[in-house]
């Protein structure tokens, strides 16, 4: 289907409502709307990660390619992602794209490719080591965050299962990339020190005056 896009302003959202696919106005706190635009967001902090992707080209490696692609598939699938969400039930069509069971086995494949390099973790994973890191977490908590409106929008109406499994899935997915990202540029990984105290931290005066 050709996509045309001729004006980006129309006025139509300035009384706080939007269309959703199909034409019905929603209000523009609607959960349907909550859950395409925390998935337009997640899509953009994928898409900084891409963005930087280029200078890290050589200590990537010979999975450059492989992990540019895969970033770029990603981004495309929360497109759909999205358009799946602002399809209602009663608006669905035929031929209509939706979130399938090849999806989220394409993510699982990715994952256990990643997973053959990484080390087991002694402890959770903190955000950063790097900045691709820092981003890749910036990501899963995002889709997390994606997860819950989507299943707080499904004790509403209905929505695809395979969306959820699929959402679900990428926030694994991230989570992985991150470490794997770590692994290939050489970076350390922040982990959470169980316990840590300010009593045991030699930056600190360990509370004495």
């Amino acid at each position: 289907m050709a996509i045309r896009l001729t004006r980006i302003y129309t006025r139509t959202g300035d009384k706080g409502t939007t269309a959703l696919v199909g034409g019905s106005r929603v209000a523009k706190e609607d959960l349907r709307l909550e859950a395409y635009g925390t998935i337009d967001e997640l899509n953009a902090i994928v898409g900084i990660v891409r963005t930087y992707l280029p200078d890290y080209r050589d200590r990537i490696g010979d999975d450059f390619a492989w992990y540019s692609e895969m970033l770029r598939r990603v981004q495309n699938e929360l497109f759909d992602v999205g358009s799946e969400l602002a399809t209602p039930p009663d608006a669905e069509y035929p031929g209509m794209h939706k979130m399938s069971e090849a999806e989220v086995k394409v993510l699982e494949d990715e994952m256990d490719r990643m997973d053959k390099e990484l080390a087991p973790l002694n402890s959770f994973a903190l955000p950063g080591g790097g900045v691709l890191n820092a981003f890749l977490h910036q990501a899963r908590t995002v889709c997390r965050r994606a997860e819950r409106v989507c299943w707080a929008l499904k004790r509403q109406e209905a929505i695809g299962e395979q969306l959820l499994i699929y959402v679900n899935r990428l926030s694994d997915h991230l989570f992985v990339q991150s470490r794997w990202v770590a692994k290939r540029l050489g970076e350390p990984e922040f982990l959470w020190d169980r316990g840590l105290r300010l009593a045991r931290d030699p930056g600190t005066n360990s509370g004495k005056k």
